[in-house]
């Protein structure tokens, strides 16, 4: 495989003897079927006047899952090591405003383009939540027919208006994602305007607010259902949507949001399902999480995706 395009490696600081990132590959892909993918940047965060800091996800995320989790799972009884390839971060476009973060989606599009065309899975971590555009527009590209796809999250994020707060709405109107197989889990009861919960309601997009969850749980062979039944697609995790106890360190904390349990679930689902074309992680902001509480966490749902991934039908 050539170099991955718009790339620079990734760095990681020293790791752990035992810890799980040490069977992460940087030199080569060679027998991977998973990439991670830095998405350091987030002019779409401040576009929507947000707090700065989720370009350091990547570099936060690393700092974490260097020391934190061993190779073994110990509740299946088994060995966590698969090939893993970090294919490290996009080197985002020069500038903070619109231009430029049109041309940074153009350079995450090619290079999970790129990946995807040597047969890996991405999980990017991230980052604005716009950055989940691009990464799933390759995906569908690639597939040649609409996606369905899984968010978490506070937030719609289907916003007309340039920014973080856009993605959905995006792939929505390129055709890339069937509203109707979209499905919005965790939302906010106050977090959204009236406008957009209309618009993608109008559009089929299935919506569950958190408190749904809080009180009857996660139903997720229901909204596995909903997006998947009729094709693959993608799931993608807003930190944002967890509550800010155990995830202050994100672009907009949530005072009521999921517990990690939750996400929890859904990222193991979503490593087991083949029907998953696309996972991310979002919107982790160093810069305002305390003792790397958010990190972890991140770090966590990610061996939790991995652990359902090991067991995914080759």
């Amino acid at each position: 495989m050539s170099g991955v395009p718009h790339t620079r490696p990734a760095v990681w600081p020293a790791v752990r003897e035992g810890r799980f990132a040490r069977s992460i590959q940087t030199g080569s892909p060679s027998g991977a079927r998973l990439a991670l993918l830095g998405l350091p940047d987030d002019t779409g965060v401040l576009l929507n006047r947000g707090r700065p800091g989720a370009k350091q996800g990547p570099a936060g995320f690393r700092q974490v899952l260097a020391g934190f989790g061993t190779t073994w799972d110990g509740v299946d009884d088994a060995s966590l090591t698969l090939p893993i390839y970090d294919a490290g971060d996009v080197e985002p476009a020069p500038g903070d405003d619109e231009r430029a973060l049109c041309e940074t989606h153009g350079r995450i599009e090619a290079a999970v383009s790129e990946l995807r065309r040597s047969g890996l899975v991405v999980v990017g971590i991230g980052g604005g939540h716009d950055l989940t555009f691009p990464s799933v527009a390759a995906v569908g590209a690639a597939h040649g027919a609409p996606l369905g796809g899984i968010n978490l999250d506070a937030h719609l994020d289907v916003r007309a208006r340039v920014g973080s707060g856009m993605p959905f709405r995006r792939l929505i109107e390129r055709g890339v994602l069937d509203p109707r197989r979209f499905v919005e889990l965790g939302l906010g009861r106050f977090a959204n305007d009236q406008a957009d919960l209309d618009w993608l309601r109008e559009r089929g997009g299935q919506l569950v607010f958190a408190r749904e969850i809080q009180r009857g749980g996660l139903d997720l062979d229901r909204e596995f259902d909903r997006a998947f039944a009729a094709g693959p697609g993608f799931v993608s995790i807003d930190l944002d949507g967890l509550d800010q106890s155990v995830a202050p360190g994100v672009s907009a904390p949530n005072p009521c949001g999921l517990g990690v349990s939750h996400a929890l679930e859904l990222c193991e689902r979503a490593g087991q399902d083949a029907r998953v074309l696309h996972f991310d992680l979002m919107e982790l902001n160093p810069a305002y999480d305390r003792e790397q509480h958010t990190a972890r966490v991140a770090a966590l749902l990610f061996l939790h995706f991995v652990a359902g991934f090991r067991r995914r039908a080759v």
